[in-house]
């Protein structure tokens, strides 16, 4: 059985004197120490499988331009030529293995790429389902993203939007509350201040302190296993607190 990783990574270190590295949570191949191609899945939640390739921006918009439903221009890397490829849409995947060797050769030296042949590669015999690809869209997870909308949107004023590709909501414009996998597990991500937030982690190693947004006081809290819809309820109704405007507290105080 191979997955579509398995076929990627076969792929991209078939070449002669490649390697595989993580930046940003994604797994990046290069060559020549440079990246020509970018495993990315569910990026900022966009549901997709993809492998990014760098080639030209004429070959970009070529490809592009000819199957939409498969390839696109991807976020930050666009500008400099790179494609996505979408690769749970029937490309046959030795048409992936030849553009992805056009973006290897891209990083190499004219007699390395000569030197370099297709490497034997098996296509993937397993076809990802919406939630492996975005673990929200679970039947669990929409079931908790269901019960936690209720709760968000009965508070005076919030809407509920994307922020980075995942649910939140807002009291206003500021966001109070954001629901996220984070590959591992399901989390939820309030605002609780620093002293709170200190004392919740060190005494329930449920709740954890969020990269970037940490130091401004939020906390995440692991909801994957089980959830107490009271204490979620608290947290929530405390975030939005902190950032609701005063009629909105208002609101909700004569509720």
């Amino acid at each position: 059985m191979t997955t579509i990783f398995d076929a990627v990574r076969t792929i991209c270190l078939g070449f002669a004197e490649t390697e595989e590295v993580i930046s940003h949570g994604s797994p990046n191949f290069k060559a020549a120490g440079k990246p020509f191609a970018i495993y990315s899945l569910n990026h900022h939640g966009d549901d997709k499988v993809a492998l990014l390739v760098k080639l030209s921006m004429e070959a970009q918009q070529m490809l592009v331009s000819s199957a939409p439903n498969i390839f696109f221009v991807p976020p930050y890397v666009g500008s400099k030529g790179w494609v996505g490829i979408e690769l749970n849409q029937g490309l046959d995947w030795n048409r992936v293995a030849k553009l992805t060797f056009d973006a290897y050769c891209g990083n190499v030296s004219a007699a390395k790429a000569a030197a370099t042949s297709m490497p034997a590669f098996s296509p993937p015999t397993i076809k990802m389902k919406p939630e492996d690809i975005n673990p929200l869209k679970s039947k669990k997870n929409l079931a908790i993203l269901k019960k936690l909308g209720k709760i968000a949107t009965g508070l005076p004023e919030v809407v509920e939007d994307r922020q980075f590709g995942n649910p939140c909501f807002k009291a206003g414009k500021k966001t109070f509350t954001v629901i996220c996998h984070n590959r591992v597990t399901t989390i939820l991500q309030v605002w609780v201040g620093a002293d709170r937030q200190l004392s919740l982690t060190s005494f329930d190693d449920r709740f954890s302190v969020p990269p970037y947004i940490g130091h401004n006081g939020w906390i995440n809290l692991d909801i994957e296993a089980k959830q107490n819809w009271q204490e979620i309820g608290q947290l929530v109704e405390d975030s939005y607190r902190h950032f609701a405007l005063k009629r909105m507290i208002t609101a909700l105080d004569k509720a």
